[in-house]
């Protein structure tokens, strides 16, 4: 239980220089990656980074980092998804 804390608590930074890559900490998930985007569960909300030849250089989830080369062309923080709401009946 203290490592999910702990994890929690990671203090989230962004870098990127010239486009060129990232380097992002404060990472708690890798949910999903390709050439064309990599989605991060971070201490700040899931992180969603675009671009193209994008991968994975460096990968530390004890440190909770994670590096990336390739281009990139967006960084999006998405909204936590509201809790799914089961269908009403029609009268």
């Amino acid at each position: 239980m203290a490592d999910k804390e702990q994890a929690a608590q990671r203090k989230h930074t962004l870098h990127t220089e010239a486009r060129l890559g990232a380097q992002i900490d404060g990472v708690l998930e890798v949910v999903s990656f390709d050439e064309q985007s990599v989605v991060l569960r971070t201490s700040c909300g899931e992180l969603i980074i675009e671009g193209d030849g994008l991968h994975v250089s460096t990968l530390d989830m004890a440190q909770g980092v994670v590096a990336l080369e390739g281009t990139v062309s967006a960084f999006l923080y998405a909204e936590e998804a509201a809790p799914k709401k089961g269908f009403r009946k029609r009268r």
